[in-house]
């Protein structure tokens, strides 16, 4: 029964990573600047990009950590997908920024583009919602085995759900049609990995923090 788990959870994996990978490249075919004008520094479009290549750093480098404190095969591989897709949909955001002619950096509060430039300042490198302080950050990479699968998979958890909601916000209010389908495409491929995590804490004994 286990291997048979195992190889679902897999599979599983595979298919987030394959539906994920097909949005990015399905998007990076499109233009940025073509379907709607250039989109103001102070816009959705432009805060949406800024802010989320920020947290998908976080995601890309918890999970080069947690490859390094584990040999287990299941969380190596969600990992290295997250790791890979959040990278490359970094790079498409950033290049965005460029192609428009905007900063990558605003003197703006982060999440001031959804209407929440007021909420307190993030702790301790916490800097938008579900993202890890940096005490966390540390404290992942001084654990091995068990201890650092469930660690990650719950700080990525939370992660996700504060990124879910970026992108939820960004598909509501953004304007250029390759942006908001990224959005979207982001919001079902992390609610997926978030059902897959949420079944691999299970199988260690551990759930959500929240």
């Amino acid at each position: 029964m286990r291997r048979r788990h195992v190889g679902w959870a897999a599979g599983a994996a595979a298919a987030v990573l394959v539906a994920a990978g097909a949005i990015t490249y399905a998007v990076a075919e499109d233009s940025g600047g073509t379907d709607t004008a250039t989109p103001a520094a102070g816009s959705a479009d432009a805060g949406f990009a800024r802010d989320m290549a920020v947290h998908h750093q976080q995601a890309v480098e918890m999970s080069y950590i947690v490859r390094d404190r584990t040999k287990n095969e299941e969380v190596r591989r969600l990992a290295y997908d997250i790791a890979q897709t959040q990278a490359n949909q970094r790079g498409m955001l950033l290049g965005w920024l460029d192609l428009w002619g905007l900063p990558k950096v605003s003197a703006d509060p982060p999440m001031t583009w959804m209407g929440m430039g007021d909420m307190p300042a993030g702790e301790d490198g916490a800097l938008m919602p579900g993202m890890a302080t940096n005490a966390e950050m540390k404290k992942l990479g001084t654990l091995n085995g068990k201890q650092a699968e469930v660690f990650y998979l719950q700080l990525m958890t939370d992660h996700h759900k504060g990124g879910v909601h970026m992108a939820q916000g960004c598909a509501a209010k953004c304007a250029v049609g390759v942006e908001k389908r990224l959005a979207q495409g982001m919001v079902e491929a992390q609610q997926s990995e978030i059902e897959l995590m949420a079944g691999m804490l299970k199988e260690r004994g551990a759930q959500p923090r929240s």
